[in-house]
């Protein structure tokens, strides 16, 4: 039986890999590392089919180094020590003194943290070189003693140019297409359907040639794909690197105030299968960090769509999703309540546990008002206007400023209550008032 064309045109070598210039190409430095024959453990990062566990092979074979290769889908810490003991007993034997194994670990984002574990040793001494292989970011997946020792080299998908290669060389390569005498008459469909997967491009090319029968002429067109295809499920990995790019696409979308972009996103998660819940979370926390004080109406939007999300589920829920993301991206912005609280938390790291002021402290008990816990505190609802000055920072922290006031309508109104309450400590140029203008134009800005 055949082998699949993908399998088939499995390169050997770096001169017949297409792609990944940036690692492979004339000055990359997994070409300059095969040249110099000293690899490093490496961990290989990127989507599916862009040719990971090929270039572990052609590392290992140009090298002349024993490969040894195991998926974490299938084993265990067990055959983990058992591969490198017999990597180890190899390396005892004169004929590969010179030349350390590699041991070439597929979806290695599988491994739990002990089977990870075992790795370390034999990676730190040198036993074995390690080469992963992810779809995952490692920086999630990969426990960090292990990454440490490993350089991340990341692979990307392929363009259009190194796809129309690839095509090129099955066509005119591979002895059994060459024997059907294909044509090609459009490539549109087969690079879209593809989606940057050489795997899939060839994998699809194969099925559209066999769908031809054994002895009639094949020509690739676009109408010849779709038919074979049916549809094109959307690429989305809920666990994986596709979750978290398009989930940054969507809230940068949210963020600079384009719904369009926004709902494109949005409708890729909900095609994707994405769970409704964790959408909702982001509209959350997009609503406080990037609107905030400019319209605290979004946020109240926004935890309304998270608790209707919560009650109705996939496909309703596009519905408020789609409202609140609309309204998060077309409200104006403002980042000051999450730029003051990360100021906040950069002073307590910086000065550590400053003791709480005595008038502001608790007196529970007949000792701590004797210590002069809450002694001199004055009760706000005492006082004029429901209010007076008084210390409430650490001392030797008065006068700290947190939170600055942007120049939208909403933040100015605060920002005159709080310059009239405390004097200069609030006055400051930013209280310049927003302009009323259609689009949200802001003076200053």
């Amino acid at each position: 039986m055949s082998k699949p064309l993908a399998e088939r045109l499995r390169p050997r070598t770096l001169d017949e890999y297409v792609g990944q210039d940036h690692l492979v190409g004339p000055n990359g430095i997994i070409r300059r590392m095969i040249e110099a024959g000293r690899p490093a453990s490496m961990i290989l990062w990127g989507p599916p089919g862009v040719g990971k566990t090929t270039l572990a092979q052609i590392i290992a074979r140009s090298l002349r180094a024993p490969f040894y290769t195991l998926s974490a889908v299938n084993c265990g810490v067990k055959e983990v020590r058992d591969v490198i003991e017999r990597a180890r007993s190899g390396r005892e034997q004169p004929l590969f003194d010179s030349v350390t194994p590699i041991l070439f670990i597929d979806e290695i984002h599988r491994f739990s943290k002990s089977q990870q574990d075992s790795l370390l040793a034999a990676v730190e001494t040198g036993t074995i070189v390690l080469i992963g292989a992810t779809t995952e970011n490692p920086s999630f997946e990969v426990i960090r003693p292990l990454l440490s020792r490993c350089q991340v080299y990341v692979l990307k998908s392929f363009g259009k140019d190194d796809l129309l290669r690839l095509l090129d060389r099955a066509l005119t390569g591979d002895v059994e297409l060459k024997e059907r005498h294909i044509t090609v008459g459009e490539t549109q469909a087969l690079l879209r359907y593809s989606g940057g997967d050489a795997r899939k491009l060839l994998n699809i090319l194969e099925l559209v040639v066999n769908s031809f029968g054994p002895n009639a002429e094949a020509c690739i067109t676009d109408a010849a794909v779709e038919a074979c295809l049916q549809q094109n499920p959307a690429a989305y990995d809920k666990g994986g690197e596709m979750h978290y790019d398009i989930i940054s696409a969507y809230i940068k979308s949210l963020r600079g105030s384009d719904p369009d972009a926004a709902l494109y996103w949005l409708a890729r998660m909900i095609e994707g299968g994405e769970d409704p819940v964790f959408i909702a979370r982001r509209l959350l926390i997009a609503a406080a960090e990037d609107v905030g004080l400019a319209n605290p109406n979004a946020l109240l939007l926004a935890n309304a769509a998270f608790d209707a999300v919560t009650k109705i589920g996939w496909p309703e829920a596009r519905i408020p999703l789609a409202e609140a993301t609309v309204y998060v991206a077309a409200s104006p912005k403002s980042n000051s309540a999450y730029m003051g609280i990360n100021d906040a938390v950069r002073l307590v790291r910086q000065t550590g546990n400053l003791p709480v002021p005595l008038h502001l402290r608790n007196a529970p008990t007949q000792l701590m008002a004797e210590l002069g816990y809450g002694e001199d505190y004055k009760y706000a609802h005492d006082y004029a206007g429901h209010f007076v000055r008084q210390q409430y920072l650490p001392e030797g922290q008065d006068g700290a400023r947190f939170w600055h006031p942007q120049p939208n309508h909403q933040e100015q109104m605060l920002a005159a209550r709080m310059s009239a309450l405390w004097g200069e400590r609030y006055a400051s140029p930013e209280s310049t008032m927003p302009s009323d203008a259609p689009g949200g134009q802001e003076v200053g800005k």
